[in-house]
């Protein structure tokens, strides 16, 4: 009967170092973003008035772009701005957040929003789902306008800064797509106001870290709960 108790104790053990080596191996990585090396853990999610779009950024590949656009998300900025060009197959632009929003700024926010960065070009190709920076001829000139591809625009390799993907939402942005729209000019616009009516963002490392340890602390209770049955039965 000892004997059996200590098999019983010595698989639970193991069961709860392969669970212990499994955490380690998911701690600081998820399989969530694995096929794309670009994408960082960092997520936003825009609500728009015809559904979510989440995208993750690029760091390595733009990171004083993604410094930017990442504090004007944390700051609220893109809160009650809007979508102000949506041209099928083509790109889905957001507004700048001066002059886009339809609620005032905040003193931080104006200061974030006015200030510009370097464009920084690289070799990813501008394929759909792609985050792109708007900016006018000067190259170094983008500010919190950005583009996401709906089709491949090859012509803009290289010209514009490309700083991540759309990582959720691709329904949503067919939808965009089926707006009526009206042209002015270059642009290709909704008839109606697309609004981005709140944001918000998480990490999917920190996800998926407390995901781990929650299933791990779950599997530990009930592993400690089957040694002392069995040590129950076996000295009862």
């Amino acid at each position: 009967m000892a004997a059996l108790l200590g098999r019983a104790v010595s698989a639970a053990a193991v069961a709860v170092l392969l669970l212990l080596a499994a955490a380690a191996s998911t701690d600081g990585a998820t399989s969530f973003y694995a096929s794309d090396p670009n994408l960082g853990s960092a997520r936003v999610v825009f609500q728009t008035t015809h559904g979510d779009i989440e995208f993750g950024f690029f760091p390595h590949v733009a990171p004083k772009t993604v410094e930017h656009i990442y504090k004007l998300v944390r700051l609220g900025c893109y809160n009650t701005n809007h979508f102000f060009r949506v041209d099928k197959g083509f790109v889905a632009q957001v507004a700048a957040v001066v002059g886009g929003r339809s609620a005032p700024m905040n003193d931080e926010q104006q200061k974030e929003a006015e200030k510009s960065v370097v464009g920084e070009f690289s070799t990813v190709k501008h394929v759909r789902g792609i985050l792109s920076m708007g900016r006018h001829s000067d190259p170094n000139s983008a500010s919190s306008s950005f583009s996401i591809l709906l089709g491949d625009a090859p012509h803009l390799d290289g010209q514009y800064a490309v700083f991540g993907r759309v990582t959720k939402g691709d329904d949503t942005l067919r939808k965009l797509e089926q707006l009526p729209t009206h042209r002015e000019g270059i642009f290709v616009m909704p008839v109606e106001r697309i609004d981005i009516l709140s944001t918000y963002y998480y990490d999917v490392d920190l996800e998926s870290c407390e995901a781990e340890k929650s299933i791990l602390r779950r599997r530990l209770s009930e592993s400690a709960s089957e040694v002392e049955r069995w040590r129950s039965k076996c000295f009862a």
